[in-house]
C-alpha cells in the first residue's frame, strides 16, 4: 500500500513539473490561486483617462528659455485668497512651537 502512495506522489510531482504547477502534497495554503489570476493593473489604468498637458507643464517647459506666462485661473485664485484674508476668513497661521498651540494652552 505504501508503495502505491509513493508512486502517486511521484506521478503528481512529474505532472506538476510538466504543467508548471506547484507540487504541494501537504495541501498548504500557498496563495497560488491568487498568483495565477490575470493582473488587474493594466485594465485599471486603462479605465482612467490619459493625463493631458496642464498649464503648469507648459510653464515649466518654457521657464528655462526666459519666457513667462500669465495664468488667469491662478491669478483669480490668489486674488480670492487675499479678499478672504481681508474679511478674516483666511487660513489660520501655523503654530511654530508647542507653546503656541491650543492644546498646550488648555493644559496650563
Amino acid at each position: 500500500m505504501a508503495t502505491q502512495y509513493s508512486r502517486v506522489l511521484e506521478l503528481a510531482k512529474v505532472q506538476c513539473r510538466i504543467f508548471s504547477l506547484n507540487f504541494n502534497p501537504e495541501k498548504l495554503r500557498l496563495g497560488n490561486k491568487i498568483l495565477r489570476q490575470r493582473l488587474r493593473g493594466p485594465s485599471l489604468s486603462a479605465w482612467y483617462p490619459k493625463k493631458t498637458v496642464s498649464f503648469r507643464d507648459l510653464q515649466a517647459t518654457y521657464k528655462p528659455l526666459g519666457l513667462t506666462m500669465f495664468d488667469e485661473g491662478e491669478d483669480d485664485r490668489e486674488e480670492a485668497i487675499q479678499i478672504a484674508k481681508l474679511r478674516g476668513k483666511g487660513r489660520p497661521k501655523k503654530k511654530r512651537t508647542a507653546a503656541e498651540s491650543r492644546s498646550a494652552k488648555k493644559k496650563k
